[in-house]
């Protein structure tokens, strides 16, 4: 006997949509979640035709964008080998991006139609380009962050996670660590402050790094101030100068550090070594050259003695 529906599988592929689906995501996981898999798993079901487009961040080797385009695509290829993978670089105007990605899609695949997918936080209220998209019900219980945070500090004892390590150093961009340095100065600018660090014998000038939550290099030097240097009251901070310091701990580094270099009048109270440093005093400016000579400033900030005194005679 025959059967009523002699082409059930024709029949049900007619019933798929003939646009290409295509998939908006960045994928920032090791690996791919119960949520990614029923992302592709419905726009495949839906349409003969998929695509992938992975967002690509400027800033690499982030916490929040560890993975390069390369192995985000990998991780996928070996889920599905045919997929089809296009990276797209993410842009400070919505409009841009959308502009952008309507003309990847337009280039890549000229004459198709799409339907942009993604989910209800993603891309979606960004996107202003000319194709129809589609919001997927989220999937509950499932984090790129989540699982980027519950393995920021999982070791594996293989060569494919130190091959890892090494290609993610290897591929991040040479950095600029930016610090500030402080000229704290009184009686008229003829005695400056200076620190020890532990166990050193060489006197510096009160600093560090810039924080992130900084408001201002200005506000990093007051901060930095405040703890290396205790409870003191200052004038504004005015800047000198700048310059790179040639810290030991990066001279074999790609990585370099820039100072920005600030002097200050104290106006009262009485500083007080703390964090970084053991030890702090006060030196007649006119001695500094002196002690240059004699080796009891640190070399590294041989450059600020000569920015300070060039910028107070």
């Amino acid at each position: 006997m025959e059967s009523s529906d002699p082409l059930p599988k024709f029949a049900y592929n007619l019933r798929k949509m003939k646009t290409t689906g295509v998939i908006i995501a960045r994928f920032q996981t090791p690996y791919l979640h119960e949520g990614h898999i029923y992302l592709l798993n419905e726009i495949q079901a839906k349409h003969n035709k998929t695509v992938i487009i992975i967002g690509v961040s400027p800033v690499k080797g982030s916490q929040r964008n560890p993975f390069d385009f390369y192995t985000r695509e990998k991780m996928l290829k070996q889920y599905r080998p045919d997929l089809v993978i296009l990276p797209l670089r993410d842009q400070a105007s919505d409009t841009v991006w959308s502009h952008q990605l309507d003309e990847l899609l337009q280039n890549t695949f000229p004459k198709e139609s799409f339907v942009l997918y993604g989910s209800r936080d993603s891309f979606i209220p960004a996107y202003s380009g000319k194709f129809p998209t589609a919001a997927l019900a989220a999937q509950e219980g499932f984090s790129a962050t989540d699982i980027r945070d519950a393995n920021a500090d999982k070791v594996l004892d293989t060569a494919d996670f130190r091959f890892g390590i090494n290609y993610a150093c290897q591929n991040t961009y040479s950095k600029v660590y930016p610090t500030v340095d402080i000229a704290i100065l009184k009686e008229k600018g003829t005695q400056v402050l200076l620190g020890k660090k532990h166990f050193t014998s060489q006197w510096r000038f009160p600093g560090g790094f810039a924080d992130p939550t900084d408001d201002n290099f200005e506000a990093a030097a007051k901060r930095e101030m405040a703890e290396e240097c205790g409870d003191i009251e200052t004038g504004n901070m005015q800047y000198v100068g700048s310059a790179r310091i040639d810290d030991w701990r990066y001279r074999q580094e790609p990585d370099k550090i820039l100072t920005l270099f600030y002097k200050t009048e104290l106006v009262y109270g009485e500083p007080k070594a703390a964090d970084d440093l053991a030890d702090l005093a006060w030196f007649p400016v006119q001695e500094l050259i002196d002690m240059m000579e004699s080796e009891q400033i640190a070399k590294e900030h041989y450059v600020l003695i000569k920015l300070l005194l060039k910028n107070i005679q």
